[in-house]
């Protein structure tokens, strides 16, 4: 049951809906799958100062999970990244390379933008 209305303190930072702990520290979402499965790949570059960023989103697995592949993903394609809103970004155009490594890791996906 929510006990309040709080989604936001400035001790914590963002706070989880469900458990009212930092997002850092919520077990809730943990164990939770994020995407549908049906992934996409695209590039985007909207808010991004025309830098391009490869979005891979609608992975079926854990947060945790999903920061394994993205440190693989970013190490294969030798740059940076995040996980973020239940997507990897991964910096510059690797759209065809990251469809060969999802390929690789058992996950079918379409390029899409």
């Amino acid at each position: 049951m929510k006990k309040s209305n709080l989604v936001y303190s400035t001790d914590q930072g963002r706070l989880c809906p469900e458990c009212e702990q930092a997002l850092e520290n919520c077990n809730c979402q943990q164990n939770q799958i994020l995407g549908d499965g049906k992934v996409s790949i695209k590039l985007e570059t909207k808010g991004r100062k025309g830098k391009g960023v490869t979005l891979v989103q609608g992975l079926a697995l854990t947060l945790d999970d999903m920061k394994i592949l993205g440190k693989k993903l970013k190490a294969q394609c030798g740059t940076g990244g995040a996980v973020k809103d239940g997507a990897i970004e991964i910096q510059g155009d690797n759209r065809q390379k990251i469809k060969e490594l999802l390929l690789k890791e058992g996950f079918s996906s379409k390029i899409t933008g």
